[in-house]
C-alpha cells in the first residue's frame, strides 16, 4: 500500500515538474516574433490554434536539425498530445478547462511556429557559410 501511494505521489510531482518546464518553453517562445516568411508559411498571423500543430510540425521536420531544439520540441510534443488527451476526457465536462486547453494547444503551435522560425534562420546561415569558403 505504501509503495502505491509512493508511485502515485511520485508521478504526480513528476507530472507537475514536466509541465512547469514545458510552459517555460513556451513563455519564453511567445517574446518573439514570427518572421513574415514563416507568417506565410504557417498562415500563422496573430494567434496560433491547435489544429495547426502537426501542420507545423511536419515543416519543422523538412528543415535541418538543431540540436539545442531537439528536446525541447520532443517535450511540447508530448505536452500537446497530453493536452489532447485533456481535452478529450476531462475536459469535455469542464468548461473552463476546454478553453485553457485549447489555448495551451495555440501556444504549442506558436513555440513549434518559432523552432521553424530559428531552423530556417540556422538553414540560411549554414548556405551563407558553404557559399563563403
Amino acid at each position: 500500500m505504501m509503495a502505491g501511494i509512493i508511485l502515485v505521489c511520485s508521478i504526480y510531482c513528476l507530472l507537475q515538474f514536466f509541465v512547469s518546464y514545458c510552459r517555460s518553453l513556451i513563455a519564453a517562445s511567445l517574446t518573439q516574433r514570427l518572421s513574415a516568411e514563416v507568417q506565410d508559411v504557417t498562415g500563422i498571423k496573430n494567434s496560433a490554434t491547435g489544429e495547426d500543430f502537426a501542420r507545423v510540425v511536419q515543416l519543422l521536420q523538412l528543415c535541418p536539425d538543431r540540436p539545442e531544439d531537439r528536446s525541447g520540441i520532443q517535450a511540447i510534443g508530448t505536452y500537446f498530445n497530453l493536452l489532447g488527451f485533456l481535452r478529450s476526457t476531462v475536459a469535455r465536462m469542464v468548461p473552463s478547462l476546454a478553453a485553457w486547453t485549447e489555448s495551451e494547444r495555440g501556444q504549442c503551435t506558436y513555440f513549434a511556429a518559432v523552432a521553424l522560425d530559428r531552423r530556417i534562420a540556422f538553414s540560411r546561415d549554414m548556405f551563407a557559410q558553404q557559399l563563403e569558403s
